[in-house]
Order: structure tokens, then sequence, then C-alpha cells
């Protein structure tokens, strides 16, 4: 009886450990207490009004919620800058008359992110992804917010793996 105890015991604080080192969110030990996200100026040659303060704040969320650290505006310990460098509607697939059945809206963002902690972290990249939806409705309303929705839940979560998760 006394072997099972220590042997429970053991486990309980390995557990308790481990979890220090690794949490849920995928990201192990941050060596950084701040962070700040600059405006996503839209530079792209199609313009969505709107859509550079949504994907900043959908960032700074993601951050926020995934992590411990604290939103400032200047000074941070790891900054996220860039911006959308496209926004672009193509046809995907096409009926049998040559008309297009369904079209598909991209983004682009470049993202430059900087570790003052650990520079070797610094990286700038473009983050892409896509929605896909019927020709025959407009890019409008429901249909465009369910677009940005999971377009910018892709790329702000692969923001994130690629900063601080490292996947």
């Amino acid at each position: 009886m006394k072997h099972i105890k220590l042997i429970l015991l053991s486990i309980i604080i390995m557990s308790i450990n481990s979890c220090s080192v690794y949490n849920f969110t995928g990201t192990g030990k941050i060596d950084a207490e701040t962070f700040q996200v600059g405006f996503f100026q839209n530079n792209a040659e199609l313009i969505e009004p709107g859509i550079d303060r949504t994907f900043t704040l959908e960032l700074q969320d993601l951050i926020q919620n995934q992590t411990n650290l604290n939103l400032v505006k200047n000074g941070a310990d790891l900054t996220y800058e860039g911006e959308i460098v496209d926004y672009r509607i193509s046809p995907m697939t096409a009926t049998a008359d040559q008309r297009a059945a369904q079209n598909r809206l991209t983004i682009r963002v470049n993202v430059r992110f900087t570790n003052k902690k650990k520079e070797t972290d610094d990286f700038e990249k473009p983050f892409t992804f896509f929605y896909d939806y019927p020709a025959e409705q407009q890019l409008t309303g429901a249909t465009l917010n369910s677009a940005l929705k999971e377009i910018f839940e892709r790329i702000t979560q692969d923001i994130f793996n690629e900063s601080l998760a490292k996947w």
C-alpha cells in the first residue's frame, strides 16, 4: 500500500512539473512578458474596407487568449508588424458553358516578427489562406464575414505557430 502511494505521488509530481514546460496551446516556455501588434495596413490592390483593423484585432486576441503575455503599445519583448499585401477573388471551377461555378477569395499577409530576447526567432514571411464560395453568391454580408473569419483564423494561428509554438 505504501508503494502505491509513492508511485501515485511520483506521477502527480511529474505531471505538475511537466506542465510548466508545455501547455495546451502548444507553446513551450516563452521568455517574454509583453507583446505588441502593430496596425496591419491594407496595401492590396483590391481594398476591402475594415479588414486591416479586423485582422490586427484578431491577431491580438489570439495571442492574448493562448498565452499569458501582456499586450502593450510600445517597447514589447515580442513585436508583430506587417501589412495585408494581397486580397484577390478568382474563379476556381467552370461549368460546361464556361461560367464560373466557384470563386476563391485569397488573402496574403506579410509579417515581421521580432523577439528582443532571442533574435534568432525573428522572421519576415508571408502567410496566405483562401476561402471558396459558390459563384452565384456575392462576396458581401454573411458570405464575406464567413470568408474573413475562416481566413483570419487560419492565418493568425499560422503566425502564432511560427512565432511562439515553433511548429
